[in-house]
């Protein structure tokens, strides 16, 4: 039965790889990213949480551990007790929940050197993103006729400064201030950090992939393959300028 809530049937979680930051850009990984991960609600509910929590019981005991990508790479925080066949069989079970789960992805790739080279007052890159990716949320929630009705997008506090910065950014963009000149029917969350939100932790599981897949195509990738099939695509089934932008 179709919903008749005021909300959308959607949901969508974001994410960043790398920092804002356009003075001091990090030769080895020079971009930053920002990845939103679009659930419908039924679907996140009633089956991805489920499976995510089931596997962090079955590794951990119990569901408390946020699985952060920078812990799980760095095998710090309580991914540093996991021996190599624990890893190994962790990092399968994730995998196989990350390819089963049934989300939409968007990404923007902000490419910092080239930002700040063509630009005399470049844009800041993470509002940069954030107006990127909601013109193409919109367009998602259009195709599946959920453009009157409030979707909610959820990004991770990055300090009181940043979050202020952000929320009036967002107002600007929801507003008008996009590519489309219209309003858009979007509300922002600002989650903790250290919320235990399993559509955070799998946006911040997919943001850094794609931005080495950009980096370097020619670089084996086993996250990328698995999150290649979830992309946004245009009507011919091209993901480029759709469900992976990279600017400029």
């Amino acid at each position: 039965m179709e919903s008749k809530s005021e909300f959308s049937d959607y949901i969508v979680y974001v994410d960043e790889s790398g920092d804002h930051s356009l003075t001091s850009i990090d030769a080895g990984y020079p971009v930053f990213v920002l990845s939103f991960c679009v659930f419908r609600k039924n679907d996140y509910a009633e089956r991805v949480t489920p499976a995510v929590r089931k596997h962090k019981f079955e590794v951990f005991g119990h569901d408390m551990v946020v699985l952060h990508e920078q812990e799980i790479r760095k095998k710090s925080g309580a991914f540093a007790r996991l021996g190599k066949e624990a890893r190994e069989q962790f990092m399968e079970s994730l995998t196989s929940i990350i390819a089963a789960a049934d989300f939409t992805l968007i990404a923007v790739v902000i490419d910092k050197r080239r930002l700040a080279s063509k630009y005399v007052n470049p844009a800041h890159p993470y509002h940069l993103a954030m107006a990127f990716g909601l013109e193409r949320i919109y367009r998602l929630l259009h195709e599946h006729e959920q453009d009157n009705r409030t979707t909610h997008i959820v990004c991770e506090a990055r300090g009181s400064k940043e979050d202020a910065e952000l929320e009036l950014e967002f107002r600007r963009i929801r507003d008008g201030a996009n590519y489309l000149n219209k309003r858009l029917p979007f509300e922002l969350v600002i989650a903790d950090k250290k919320t235990n939100s399993e559509g955070m932790q799998l946006a911040d599981l997919t943001a850094r992939p794609i931005g080495l897949s950009v980096l370097r195509p020619e670089q084996p990738n086993r996250a990328m393959a698995i999150l290649e099939s979830k992309f946004y695509l245009n009507g011919t089934g091209n993901k480029n300028g759709f469900g992976l932008k990279v600017f400029p």
